[in-house]
């Protein structure tokens, strides 16, 4: 993840932050590769632990951090010695309750990639593990942490296209490389129809479903097609993926691909009065022929980095909210599970009342 959370870390949270302590269990998803030079300096809490078996993947993160931060190859050993109050966990999709298992019961809170898990089950299942044992469970998303994300979500609340009626995303790239330790072992799991969950469905469109949940809120129906466009290079799952979320009044129209061109992460908020055209770095307010450019703030750094978010609601009791929080990254999953419904099925699937 790019950064603003470079910068916001170099604004040193309070003293009191460094009193919690995080752990790192499971190296096959390579989003770690992105995070663990910034965990390993202790900025915002202190790095106690990686928990790996895999001898390569131990090697790469060995030359990120310092040769004090001790190495298990179970995390169970981990999690009694060197007693973290926070994982980061970089697992497959089909291991996330297996940790929160672990974790709840001695009060550790829990930090995922997204999506949080790779059925609605097994999210649910997270959920009443938390509940019951008064933890937080995090999914980190890289567009949590967009001051983009932000200025548009602000533009729709206040009206300035009329409220949203029409989502229109894509989210995707060229495909995951496979070559190489960082990325090999990723690669197999991300492309496993269990451990991943789908293919470019579950990898993106976790994506566009929070998006569709945050702007609209749950959808009435989900239809969802997919293309193995290149069985060759991706045998076991799709590699190509449309979901049309149904509202009673509203639709969200969303693509997540391993086929593109060039990487997107785009989304297009349609009201009555005109548009918001989001990316990483930029909104754009459309109205007619005009277009123009929507300023942009920094985010407090509490709010840049997924450490420095969970820390701060930790320290002052909060509950952990908006895009990472828990319910509406169940409610992702349950979208998700529709989908895949949806494909196998060739119908659009009803979400059951709640």
């Amino acid at each position: 993840m790019r950064c603003v959370a470079a910068l916001c870390l170099s604004l040193a949270l309070p003293a009191a932050a460094q009193q919690y302590k995080i752990a790192v269990i499971g190296l096959v998803h390579s989003h770690v590769w992105g995070h663990l030079g910034r965990m390993a300096k202790g900025d915002v809490a202190r790095l106690v632990g990686i928990a790996e078996a895999n001898p390569e993947l131990v090697a790469e993160a060995k030359k990120m951090v310092s040769a004090e931060t001790p190495f298990f190859d179970d995390y169970r050993k981990l999690l009694a010695e060197a007693k973290p109050d926070i994982v980061w966990a970089f697992v497959e999709n089909n291991r996330r309750l297996e940790i929160v298992e672990a974790c709840a019961p001695r009060k550790i809170h829990v930090m995922f990639e997204k999506p949080l898990a790779a059925s609605h089950r097994e999210a649910l299942a997270i959920e009443r593990l938390a509940r019951t044992h008064g933890i937080q469970v995090m999914t980190n998303y890289q567009m949590a942490w967009w001051p983009s994300n932000y200025a548009a979500r602000e533009q729709a609340d206040a009206g300035a296209v009329g409220k949203p009626w029409r989502l229109r995303g894509v989210v995707g790239h060229g495909g995951p490389g496979s070559t190489g330790a960082r990325s090999k072992y990723f690669f197999a799991w991300l492309t496993d129809p269990v451990k991943n969950g789908a293919g470019a469905l579950v990898d993106f469109g976790c994506y566009n479903a929070l998006w569709a949940l945050w702007y609209m809120g749950r959808p009435e129906t989900v239809y969802a097609q997919a293309n193995h466009l290149r069985p060759e290079t991706f045998p076991k799952v799709e590699d190509n993926s449309t979901l049309v979320l149904h509202y009673k009044n509203g639709v969200g129209i969303f693509e997540g691909s391993w086929d593109l061109p060039r990487s997107f992460q785009d989304l297009e908020v349609f009201g009555l009065g005109g548009s918001l055209y989001v990316t990483r770095d930029r909104v754009e307010l459309r109205k007619g022929k005009e277009t123009q450019d929507v300023p942009l703030k920094p985010l407090a750094p509490e709010r840049s980095d997924p450490i420095a978010f969970m820390v701060n609601c930790l320290r002052k009791n909060k509950p952990v909210e908006g895009l990472v929080g828990l319910p509406i990254n169940v409610d992702v999953v349950e979208i998700l599970d529709a989908a895949k419904q949806s494909i196998r099925t060739g119908r659009a699937v009803r979400l059951a009342a709640k």
